[in-house]
């Protein structure tokens, strides 16, 4: 039952972060326009289980405009809205006041800023904390999205109770971090990946769109095209044992993936996510409707 809609606003961005599974920058294509936006919003009142939404990116400040607008919409339609940013703009905290006021008038639920050395190093006076100092001034709900560097562990206690190193803080490889991270990572043999630790593909119960209609399960794996078919229509005829992809993932995971799709990979992985996504990256050209954008794949 899906109880959140995630907006992908944009998959622009002032950053280019090596951990970003949406391989988003600044060269990076595609923003919603509000028509879009009500579009969606109008298919989750249909649903009639939506109650959230949130509003991300790329950096979705970065459309500002929009984003109030969309976030209003969002709101005069009786849903909570959330906003997920890097906090970019957030020069002081008496100018992130400026930024964060219409937003506290329409009662956003959250803002989530991405507040890590992955983002800002180990500035003690970063934009992210100007815009949670400011927040919190205000009043709005709002917390820190702290990521870090993976890194395996060098103590004794370096390995886990099969004997397998343990990486610092654990770790999911997707997108940009594939190619960013995984040198120097331990491995896993394919043969133990054998579920999706994060995602009920089976039951998903929020989903991420774009500007292209991609209605992604998980980033990069596509329940259908909005634009094409109502949302409504994609979310109550979805069955993930018959979509090609979540239906081998549900059933054994990312070397069911393999298996299924009789795919020729070899060596070790880090995780469950780092195989799904090199299975996937073989599938892109057989499964257009069912993987992308080619954007999260790095391929725009």
């Amino acid at each position: 039952m899906i109880t959140g809609i995630h907006f992908l606003l944009t998959y622009s961005c002032n950053l280019t972060c090596d951990h970003c599974f949406l391989f988003c920058s600044p060269t990076s294509k595609g923003t919603m326009t509000m028509k879009q936006i009500r579009t969606v919003l109008e298919e989750s009142k249909r649903l009639g289980t939506v109650r959230e939404t949130y509003f991300e990116g790329g950096e979705s400040f970065l459309f500002y405009p929009v984003l109030v607008e969309g976030i209003r919409f969002a709101r005069e339609m009786g849903f909570e809205a959330g906003i997920v940013t890097n906090g970019y703009w957030a020069t002081s905290v008496e100018d992130a006041m400026l930024w964060l006021t219409p937003l506290f008038q329409l009662g956003i639920s959250d803002l989530s800023v991405s507040d890590d050395e992955l983002h800002y190093g180990d500035r003690p006076d970063s934009p992210a904390r100007c815009a949670l100092e400011a927040a919190k001034t205000l009043g709005i709900p709002a917390r820190s999205l702290c990521k870090a560097k993976p890194e395996a562990r060098q103590s004794p206690m370096s390995t886990d109770d099969k004997g397998t190193p343990e990486i610092s803080g654990g770790i999911k490889l997707r997108g940009r971090a594939v190619e960013k991270f995984a040198g120097g990572l331990p491995a896993r043999k394919r043969e133990e990946l054998r579920d999706c630790p994060y995602e009920d593909l089976r039951d998903p119960k929020r989903v991420h769109i774009d500007v292209y209609g991609t209605v992604q399960i998980c980033q990069g794996i596509s329940m259908g095209n909005c634009w094409k078919t109502p949302l409504s229509k994609l979310v109550s005829e979805y069955d993930a044992e018959k979509h090609p992809i979540c239906g081998p993932l549900v059933r054994g995971g990312p070397i069911g993936l393999i298996e299924e799709h009789s795919l020729d990979l070899k060596g070790e992985y880090v995780d469950a996510c780092h195989l799904c996504y090199a299975a996937r990256l073989d599938l892109l050209g057989k499964f257009p409707e069912h993987l992308g954008p080619r954007q999260v794949y790095g391929l725009e």
